[in-house]
């Protein structure tokens, strides 16, 4: 499939549902006023606009919410769209998740074939984790991320850097993950959602933050790819990889293969 920009569209996202167990402060409003449930499309109706996307070229479907394990009835969904990977029409089915259910549905989301989801994760402190999430359990995400690993997922983390919150906690994120076998991905903060007040002041550019892990760990350009936008680079220490995605100081729109479904049916080319 074909976008009119000449690129290729292989990759689908799916928002299952708006809603989510957090309130990232960087995300949305503690007090998130949510689609009423008739606006929502069901789950037949996301499979079946899904298959349509399948037979039209898309090998790659991530399932995203809100939080996508909070969605009544998901593994439907996931054992659902299975089925394409089963036949050799799909390539790959994922999901990106706070890690809060994970605990309940690893084991079903490796069954369903999974073989690897993202984990949204931006501290290792339960007290800056509680703050920045407001309604998170961080021990519930640490429970979850082992479930998760002992089911067979390969996780990476994804971690959004908020300057003056965790810049100084790179180094620990990088080992951490390391030790546990998963890479992680460090990410830009986009200005969406409905949050409350002007967080620019917290913007991190990831090149500063690139020079700086560069002064403490041996990193080289990786040729390793997942479809998504993240440059990669592989860490001589721990044998894992860091990525970077920079929507904002370095866009990656000329490569952009992949288009977006909200949970209301709308599609949209891009998240800014």
């Amino acid at each position: 499939m074909i976008d009119p920009f000449g690129r290729e569209v292989n990759y689908l996202r799916v928002s299952v549902t708006d809603r989510c167990d957090f309130r990232c402060q960087y995300c949305m409003s503690e007090n998130m006023t949510f689609l009423p449930k008739k606006d929502i499309l069901s789950l037949e109706e996301l499979e079946q606009i899904s298959a349509a996307f399948i037979r039209k070229g898309v090998r790659k479907i991530r399932i995203t919410g809100g939080e996508p394990l909070v969605r009544k009835g998901i593994m439907e969904l996931f054992q659902s769209l299975g089925l394409y990977l089963r036949s050799g029409e799909l390539d790959e089915l994922t999901l990106t998740t706070n890690g809060s259910q994970l605990s309940k549905y690893a084991s079903e989301l490796f069954d369903a074939g999974v073989r690897r989801l993202n984990v949204s994760l931006d501290t290792l402190d339960p007290y800056k984790f509680q703050d920045i999430t407001r309604w998170g359990n961080f021990e519930k995400v640490m429970t979850g991320i082992e479930a998760a690993l002992a089911a067979g997922l390969k996780i990476k983390i994804n971690t959004v850097a908020v300057k003056g919150f965790n810049d100084g906690e790179v180094d620990e994120l990088i080992r951490w993950t390391g030790d546990k076998g998963m890479d992680i991905t460090f990410i830009e903060t986009m200005p969406m959602g409905a949050i409350d007040g002007d967080r620019s002041d917290q913007f991190l550019p990831l090149s500063e933050l690139k020079l700086k892990i560069a002064e403490k760990w041996s990193i080289s350009a990786s040729d390793y790819r997942t479809g998504g936008p993240s440059d990669y680079f592989d860490v001589a220490e721990t044998g894992s990889r860091i990525g970077f995605i920079t929507p904002l100081t370095h866009n990656f729109c000329e490569s952009c293969n992949r288009v977006r479904l909200t949970c209301t049916g709308m599609l949209y080319m891009c998240l800014g």
